[in-house]
């Protein structure tokens, strides 16, 4: 078997699967997180509290990570493929079903919990997928996967706040919803599971000694891994991640309208949060393959700690714009960590499955970060405790990293 590192050959097949899978990202990521901006007219046209409006996030948030273990397991046994097509034809009849809203009730069930279980087919799957191409600059090569994300805020956030502009928002979710389709769709079917499919060798696997089959094999099982401290201790990291993360997501564009800025103008701070985000992703996956995940997560917990802490003094639109640089990039940063950290925890055998675990958790809080501003917000008719809240959690992400230690006796190769 070959790689493109050890033939000299310039085409290797997995910097093929890294694109496909940024492509997918940017597409589905970049609507979802538009639910900020569908979040005012939603509910101005059916006299919903935000609250209310962002609960269906929340769920969906719960009920799409609860699915990342399934998902990284299908992943695992049968690849990529099959998992993203059918969780394509999901997202399209979800969105399609967005466009007809006219209850709650709708809104909680076709949000929460159809395209909840669209959405799992990439988050988990692609970043496993791309984990097991690479050996050699892993991290790097999730980081530009996952740059997908904050590419498809980037891109679609104006698209989408000009959409509704222009159409409203029932036209919007159906044009976004059957784009995505064709689009996912389109590119999934040349997604391979791992590079013996093609008769290759994971990027690095031959300067590491690693053959093919052993580093698919080489690691923990989940079971064995949710008896270890090293699997709840790095939930609880990413737990503070996603509750910190949804908080600004879902909430900024309200808070910055809040202050007077215009809805557009508003939408650019979270495509700046996502633009920036790119850097995050791949400047941090890069410096991880070099200083280590541990630090790296130390970093980007410090950084995002007072980017909300500043947050919380923001009055002024240069104040909400250099958040949305430093917030972004940290962001960034800590989005590419996960499916690394999990490789060098526990190996590959269970990859997707233990990152799913991790992942459902992340969302869990995330679904808690949606919500929980938003009632504070009915309550107080303020942002402020909420922006507190989520500081204080990033420092409790800062504490849990630095008690992070690797899994003793994990069947690992040196890499």
């Amino acid at each position: 078997m070959t790689t493109g590192e050890n033939t000299g050959a310039k085409f290797f097949y997995g910097y093929i699967i890294v694109a496909i899978s940024l492509f997918i990202l940017a597409v589905s990521e970049g609507i979802l997180y538009s639910f900020g901006i569908f979040l005012k007219p939603l509910a101005a046209e059916f006299g919903w509290t935000r609250g209310e409006t962002a609960g269906a996030f929340s769920v969906f948030m719960v009920v799409n990570g609860l699915l990342f273990i399934p998902t990284g397991k299908l992943n695992d046994r049968f690849g990529p493929r099959l998992v993203i097509t059918a969780c394509s034809f999901i997202l399209g009849l979800g969105y399609v079903l967005m466009s007809r809203l006219n209850a709650l009730w709708q809104l909680y069930l076709f949000y929460g919990v159809v395209i909840a279980l669209a959405e799992s087919g990439w988050w988990v799957p692609l970043p496993s997928t791309v984990a097991r191409w690479f050996v050699r600059r892993r991290g790097m090569m999730t980081g530009i996967t996952v740059s997908g994300v904050g590419l498809g805020v980037l891109v679609m956030s104006p698209i989408i706040s000009q959409l509704i502009a222009s159409y409203g928002w029932r036209t919007s979710y159906l044009i976004v919803g059957l784009a995505a389709l064709i689009l996912i769709v389109s590119v999934g079917q040349l997604m391979k599971r791992d590079p013996g499919q093609l008769g290759l060798e994971a990027y690095g696997a031959h300067q590491a000694g690693i053959t093919t089959a052993s580093f698919q094999i080489e690691g923990v099982s989940l079971s064995r891994a949710l008896r270890t401290g090293q699997l709840w201790m790095l939930a609880g990291i990413y737990f503070c991640f996603g509750f910190g993360l949804l908080v600004i997501m879902t909430h900024i564009v309200p808070y910055a309208t809040d202050l007077g800025v215009s809805a557009t103008i508003a939408a650019t701070i979270l495509a700046v949060i996502g633009g920036v985000s790119i850097a995050g992703r791949v400047g941090i996956g890069g410096i991880s393959d070099k200083i280590g995940n541990r630090r790296s997560l130390a970093v980007c917990f410090a950084l995002m700690s007072l980017a909300l802490f500043w947050l919380m003094a923001a009055a002024e639109l240069w104040m909400l714009y250099l958040f949305a640089v430093v917030f972004g990039f940290t962001y960034g940063g800590l989005a590419v960590l996960g499916s690394p950290t999990v490789a060098e925890l526990f190996g590959m055998r269970a990859h997707g499955a233990i990152l799913g675990a991790i992942m459902f958790v992340n969302y869990s809080a995330a679904g808690i970060g949606t919500f929980l501003p938003g009632y504070i917000f009915d309550v107080t008719g303020s942002y402020q405790p909420a922006f507190l809240l989520s500081a204080l959690v990033g420092l409790a992400g800062l504490v849990l990293t630095s008690l992070l230690r690797p899994v003793k006796d994990k069947p690992l190769p040196p890499v």
